[in-house]
């Protein structure tokens, strides 16, 4: 099958500094002769000038990588140029004449995925990269990037082959008198394998929440200032402020940077025995996400202290974090009550900002340790250990062992090692185009 050549605008669309455009394929080092005249050099930039159809499009750099010596493994060319969308569009044109096909999204890494340059798992770190918003997404897809991941998963799957290898070797050595000990040698491996899947399972599940976002839900009776409260954090009008009770009624969500830390900031609808449907529907919702929030801040107004609302009193656990707000108009409470906070002056929103970071850093701090990052991944070891978990060594031999083939080529997925065929589309639907 013919390979087709395809180009892309690889830096931010609109106008720039730069446009850096991408080509990859067997016809990319003609056309940029084509284009500028020049061959040039591997991995040298050079300057030249690109034409077409008798026309200047633009004066820039060139860069040649020849295959395999590419990030696709192919013959890849860039072309940076000046960032006007006058020149991307004539260029862009140009490529389309000379018979190019625009790239699809993650098209780049897909082909260096198929040419081996790639795994599957840094593949998806760097869309991850590009994709980070805080500090911590930035670090945890780096880490990734440098092959962590990878080489835990392959290491899983090398042990897997091994207790496959020992559990065929069994009928070999039956007549010898030690079978026994490799039933013993398998069982040890497949249950050491096991205890250190479900650990990094557990801790994938910390780190997805990184990717997606830090959920944190802002609970209270009405009118304690959960709104003005979201408003004050976020630092913009994201939810609609009113002193008629029940004006939030459904979850409201802003997505924040709290110092480098991705948070998904939710307001809900104020606790009380609801007077009508759309209400206590508002109210079911604002239960269900104080349930599923990694953090919740439970808003008291402190205008009634030493009242407190009942029910909002009875969600406080470990994960709880007291706020009372209305702080200017009331009198000091002991500090270890909670957080006294004033949404509508910014009286005390840098204690709470701190303890905020404070609660997140504490849950989700990124160690040096390779984790899984993606509900892919932990589909893909959660397949495993069903797979491990019906290993008897006592089966017969051919069905003991082929259960340890399907908890290889389970973990073989995570990386691309194996029978991933189905899962490229989704993996690299979520790039941009010109990665």
């Amino acid at each position: 099958m013919t390979v087709a050549t395809i180009f892309a605008l690889a830096s931010a669309p609109g106008r720039g500094g730069v446009a850096v455009f991408r080509l990859s394929g067997p016809a990319s080092a003609d056309i940029l002769h084509s284009l500028t005249g020049k061959r040039p050099q591997p991995r040298l930039a050079t300057r030249v000038r690109v034409r077409h159809g008798g026309e200047d499009i633009d004066d820039g750099l060139a860069l040649y990588f020849p295959a395999p010596h590419s990030f696709t493994g192919e013959e890849v060319v860039e072309l940076h140029l000046h960032g006007g969308r006058a020149v991307a569009a004539a260029l862009s044109q140009a490529l389309l004449e000379l018979g190019l096909r625009p790239a699809e999204a993650g098209e780049f890494s897909r082909r260096a995925f198929l040419n081996d340059k790639l795994d599957l798992t840094r593949a998806e770190a760097i869309a991850d990269l590009v994709d980070a918003e805080t500090a911590a997404q930035r670090r945890q897809a780096l880490q990734q990037l440098d092959g962590g991941l990878a080489a835990l998963v392959e290491g899983w799957r090398q042990d897997l082959i091994r207790a496959l290898a020992l559990t065929e070797a069994i009928i070999d050595f039956s007549d010898e008198g030690i079978g026994d000990d490799l039933v013993e040698d398998v069982l040890g491996q497949v249950r050491a394998l096991m205890a250190d899947m479900r650990a990094k399972a557990r801790e994938g599940q910390r780190r997805e929440r990184l990717r997606d976002g830090i959920h944190i839900a802002i609970l209270g009776a009405p009118n304690a200032g959960k709104s003005s409260l979201m408003n004050r954090i976020a630092g913009r009008e994201v939810a609609i402020v009113s002193a008629k009770a029940g004006t939030t009624r459904d979850v409201i969500e802003t997505h924040l940077d709290l110092h480098g830390w991705p948070v998904v900031l939710a307001d809900t609808a104020g606790l009380r025995e609801a007077a009508e449907d759309i209400e206590a529907e508002g109210i079911a919702r604002a239960l269900a996400r104080a349930e599923s929030a990694d953090l919740k801040m439970l808003v008291f107004d402190a205008s009634l202290l030493p009242e407190r609302d009942a029910q909002t009193q009875a969600m406080i656990d470990e994960a709880s974090i007291v706020v009372f707000n209305k702080a200017d108009m009331a009198n000091p409470v002991d500090s270890d009550a909670g957080i006294m906070v004033s949404a509508r002056t910014g009286l005390g929103l840098d204690a709470l900002l701190a303890r905020l970071e404070s609660e997140v850093a504490d849950r989700f701090a990124v160690s040096a340790e390779p984790a899984l990052t993606r509900a892919r991944h932990r589909a893909a070891v959660e397949e495993c250990l069903a797979a491990l978990a019906r290993f008897d060594p006592a089966k017969p031999v051919e069905l003991a062992a082929e259960d340890l083939r399907q908890a290889a080529q389970a973990i073989g997925r995570i990386t691309g090692r194996v029978d991933v065929e189905e899962l490229l589309d989704v993996v690299f639907a979520e790039f941009c185009i010109g990665k």
